[in-house]
């Protein structure tokens, strides 16, 4: 079983539009509501690909029903949510037609009382028992202290679970000081980490911060990886038109099913960029174009990088 951790789920609301323009009415062409949050997405892939995936984190109110309801529509992945008494967030993607951009409202989250953390951390224990690897992904809601993935960490860590740190800001960098297997952060996360815009200077200083392994999303341009066996960057054969919401999720997917198949780094890494990209293809977060990923995934192009500065 591979467990993911989300800690600020979201009811995801796609909306598509024919064009996007500022200051008017819009009619809306097509709505599409999904249980989200990065955890939930990249659980939904894991299970896509042939993998148990069990989700957890927090769910409340109203909005944390409609998400749990619509999550037991699906029976692959397995629902180990801890309730709260806030109410779940929602998230609104805003896709126009004409161009394929996407724009994003991500609303706060509710706050978890200690009661509630303290509920979810005996759910956390007693699935690590049983866990090949676990995801810790995303955003926190207010009310947890912004250490708590360092702490998560280092609970995967004492079970001799491998885990995964999918986040940014100050609980990425807490998160790295406890040694996760591998942090997956993107682009931008990486440089406001770091200070540094290259991103493969970036990784190895992230690298040097704890994590055993970074894996930096490059957008269009792939994924890159530093680790302990080597450097490489993978890229996709040609730009793939479409909606990139859940892309991030997906190729964290491609990574912790490499990681527990025992795949070598390269092959993790075409996985994951072959993923994303067939993501951007997909309606809605969470999904993939299975045509796409096949296409791509012997296409994608890995190449060595220098391991040292």
């Amino acid at each position: 079983m591979i467990l993911t951790v989300t800690l600020n789920a979201a009811l995801d609301i796609t909306y598509r539009v024919p064009r996007l323009c500022p200051h008017t009415t819009h009619r809306v062409t097509e709505v599409i509501e999904r249980p989200g949050g990065k955890g939930l997405n990249v659980a939904r892939v894991l299970a896509a690909l042939g993998h148990e995936a069990v989700v957890t984190g927090f769910a409340g109110g109203g909005t944390g029903e409609a998400l749990r309801s619509l999550l037991a529509q699906e029976a692959e992945v397995t629902d180990a949510l801890v309730p709260v008494g806030g109410a779940t967030r929602r998230t609104v993607a805003v896709v126009d037609a004409s161009t394929g951009d996407t724009t994003q409202l991500n609303e706060p989250g509710p706050t978890v009382t200690t009661a509630e953390w303290d509920t979810f951390l005996a759910r956390y224990r007693e699935l690590l028992a049983r866990a090949r690897a676990v995801a810790l992904c995303g955003s926190l809601p207010p009310g947890v202290p912004v250490d708590v993935y360092a702490r998560l960490v280092r609970g995967a860590r004492t079970a001799g679970v491998p885990v995964l740190l999918d986040t940014s800001g100050e609980p990425l960098r807490r998160g790295l000081a406890a040694r996760p297997d591998l942090a997956k952060p993107n682009a931008d996360e990486l440089a406001a980490l770091t200070g540094s815009t290259e991103p493969l200077r970036a990784a190895r200083d992230a690298r040097r911060r704890g994590a055993h392994a970074v894996a930096a999303s490059l957008g269009a341009r792939g994924m890159l990886a530093v680790t302990a066996d080597g450097a490489w960057q993978a890229a996709p054969p040609q730009r793939i038109a479409g909606n990139p919401t859940g892309a991030g999720d997906s190729a964290v997917a491609g990574l912790l099913s490499g990681l527990v198949e025992g795949l070598p780094w390269p092959d993790r890494l075409a996985r994951a960029v072959a993923l994303s990209a067939a993501t951007v293809r997909a309606p809605a977060a969470g999904e993939f174009d299975r045509a796409t990923y096949e296409d791509l995934l012997h296409r994608v192009v890995v190449t060595d990088r220098p391991t040292a500065a």
